[in-house]
């Protein structure tokens, strides 16, 4: 479903799943003059005539350059409710990536790894990095990680599926350019690869799994992949690959 600008996954009266675009702003007033944040389309959507005045709550973040499934929450109520089950880890995500493969990377088809560092905060630059475990003001961070087969791939690249148990500030992008692969386009943390979009990296949320904040029923949301990575070999169909 579209509204305005607005690719829309679920909606009810307690909660708005939407996709994401790659190089969008999620959130905030420092988007550059002219450029429209997916909080300020998404409150276009709910109340057209009094965007600023909607409740909206933000349960959980997705960075700049990276697409994929975003939930919102339409009332407090649901706010807590979705936002307790990320901070119990209990809202299960995967990830989708494009990366430059390197050395640290699971063999292709090889079983699931588990990829567990210590992250610093962001810093001056915006960044964050792997120290060394327990570092004074560093978090645990841990994903897990398949490499599957993609074929239509280009040489040197391969295709990861990552499922975050934590949720920390560049946890994929990060831990992925650390292992020698950073993700494709992201040249803050080395790529040397170019992705066709601006603002954009090939690191795609593609599901999210939670419970329902009323119904207490299990929903999974599904972000179609964006056109960008149709040029990578990556088909059209309900499923693009699976």
């Amino acid at each position: 479903m579209e509204s305005a600008s607005l690719v829309i996954l679920h909606e009810d009266a307690d909660c708005l799943a939407v996709v994401k675009p790659a190089g969008q702003f999620p959130i905030g007033t420092w988007a550059p003059p002219g450029e429209c944040t997916l909080e300020q389309d998404v409150r276009r959507h709910l109340a057209p005539d009094d965007p600023a005045g909607v409740y909206l709550g933000i349960v959980h973040r997705l960075d700049r350059p990276t697409s994929g499934v975003l939930i919102w929450a339409k009332t407090p109520r649901a706010a807590r409710r979705l936002s307790s089950q990320f901070e119990r880890r209990e809202a299960v995500k995967e990830y989708w990536a494009l990366v430059e493969a390197g050395p640290g990377i699971p063999s292709t088809g090889a079983d699931e790894e588990t990829w567990s560092d210590w992250l610093t905060r962001p810093g001056k630059n915006g960044l964050v990095r792997l120290v060394e475990p327990g570092s004074p003001g560093a978090r645990s961070a841990v994903t897990r990680v398949r490499c599957e087969p993609a074929s239509g791939l280009p040489p040197g690249l391969a295709w990861l599926r990552l499922r975050p148990e934590t949720g920390r500030t560049h946890q994929l992008r990060a831990q992925s350019a650390a292992r020698g692969s950073p993700i494709v386009g992201d040249a803050a943390y080395g790529s040397t690869r170019i992705f066709e979009v601006p603002e954009a990296i090939a690191l795609h949320a593609r599901s999210l799994r939670v419970r329902h904040p009323t119904l207490q029923q299990p929903m999974e949301l599904v972000a179609p992949l964006p056109v960008a990575w149709h040029a990578y070999g990556f088909g059209l169909g309900a499923d693009d690959r699976r």
